[in-house]
């Protein structure tokens, strides 16, 4: 089969199209013919040698993957049969024509909806759902700020938080991607880039601050998202775009506002866990992808890549071009 391949760690130019071999599925795994994947910002640090796949997984790339069933392994329950559509988040191998998945971390894909559209779910409405509702236990009625607002996660998020009946508000570094947050459903959007986004956080929410923040920059948000965040609110750390080395009183900060911190990473969770989080968002979150639902949720995808252009998919999240979810559309 061929998959997304490196050779060596550096930049998108050591990406290529390699023909490897064919996975089989193992005790209680179903093997998944791979329609579409999705780029992540695990993918671009994994190329770049600093976020290798946790123990046993594939060292190929995709975190996610959308197809069709190919085959059953010994001991599957008979939950699934070969042809049915179904999604997956994955630990690694979802650039691939073929990957295996416990068939426990398998979902349905929603009906009327494309491979391509699917496969812009799994990774960020679930890493959404998670530390929406897992980790940051949100109430109705709570002021949620989502930074990185029209990534994949962020639009989510915004969805996610209007579902819980939260009030959603973003960051975002262009007018174009705050407008696509607004769309999406974001009660107010901030360009991080040229306003002071916790003096205009506070101003919304009347001084007030907001109850959670969803927080994949890290180290140079530091001051700000204390500034803004309200007394017993909740700091959830997923990501550390601008590093994690903090040079400041942030404890004492913290304790001012009797504030935590939480801090999250999705792709390291056992099977068990992930298991457990795609259960509760099959049941509660996946129904409202469907057309008769209200209210109805959406992935955005950005853009469809084919697997043979996937270094120019990297350069793209790389250069933050997307609004939404970038595509790998896999060859038959």
């Amino acid at each position: 089969m061929f998959a997304a391949y490196f050779d060596c760690p550096g930049g998108p130019e050591n990406l290529y199209m390699k023909e490897v071999m064919k996975p089989n599925p193992g005790e209680g795994e179903v093997l998944v013919k791979v329609s579409a994947s999705a780029l992540n910002r695990a993918d671009l640090l994994q190329r770049r040698g600093k976020y290798p796949p946790p123990k046993g997984a594939s060292d190929i790339l995709g975190l996610e993957a959308a197809g069709s069933v190919a085959g059953l392994g010994p001991g599957c329950s008979g939950r699934w049969k070969i042809s049915d559509a179904v999604m997956a988040l994955l630990p690694g191998g979802g650039q691939a024509q073929f990957v295996t998945v416990p068939e426990g971390l398998l979902m349905p894909i929603p009906k009327d909806m494309t491979f391509i559209q699917a496969a812009a779910i799994p990774e960020a409405w679930l890493t959404a759902f998670q530390l929406l509702h897992f980790v940051g236990k949100v109430q109705e009625g709570e002021k949620v700020l989502i930074h990185a607002g029209a990534s994949g996660v962020g639009m989510a998020a915004i969805q996610l938080v209007r579902l819980a009946k939260a009030i959603p508000i973003v960051t975002a570094g262009t007018q174009e991607k705050l407008e696509a947050t607004a769309n999406a459903g974001a009660a107010a959007g901030f360009n991080y880039k040229n306003e002071d986004f916790s003096e205009k956080v506070l101003e919304f929410t009347q001084g007030s601050g907001v109850d959670i923040i969803l927080d994949c920059v890290g180290a140079s948000y530091w001051e700000k998202n204390l500034n803004c965040l309200s007394t017993d609110g909740r700091w959830i750390i997923y990501g550390l775009l601008s590093g994690g080395e903090v040079h400041g009183d942030l404890l004492a900060r913290l304790i001012s506002k009797r504030a935590s911190i939480h801090t999250s990473l999705l792709r390291s969770r056992d099977k068990e866990a992930s298991s457990g989080y795609q259960q509760a968002f099959t049941e509660e979150v996946l129904p409202h992808f469907s057309g008769e639902a209200s209210p109805r949720l959406q992935p955005l995808v950005d853009s469809v890549y084919p697997l043979h252009a996937i270094a120019e998919a990297h350069r793209a999240m790389e250069e933050n071009r997307n609004i939404g979810k970038i595509v790998i559309e896999i060859p038959v």
